[in-house]
């Protein structure tokens, strides 16, 4: 998976927006302001993914390619790497639907409604 597809299955999700808060290569994509997915079109490729704490040290075991959050909470955030890696481009994909699914639960009746 290269950037361009990344970021097309990223901002495919319902209600998804982007920007760039911190610098102006980091894109971070929200829903209804809450922070899903962060990555920037760089080599390697990598994205940082909201994930369930038990499920992230699982994926952390499993993958070389997972690790925890760079510059984030470690607990509930991994480090994806896509190039040269062992997640597949499916399980990214996966990977990316858990922290949308994980974000988007935590919405008030309100913002979901809104979106």
């Amino acid at each position: 998976m290269n950037f361009k597809q990344l970021d097309s299955y990223l901002l495919n999700k319902h209600g998804v927006t982007f920007d760039y808060p911190f610098d102006e290569k980091v894109r971070v994509y929200r829903i209804a302001e809450k922070m899903f997915a962060l990555t920037a079109d760089e080599t390697p490729l990598e994205v940082n993914l909201k994930c369930d704490p038990i499920y992230a040290l699982e994926l952390r075991s499993i993958y070389e390619g997972v690790r925890a959050g760079y510059h984030m909470n470690k607990k509930h955030w991994n480090t994806v790497t896509l190039t040269d890696s062992d997640v597949d481009d499916e399980s990214v994909k996966e990977l990316i639907d858990h922290s949308y699914e994980l974000v988007f639960s935590k919405l008030t009746k309100k913002q979901r409604e809104v979106l």
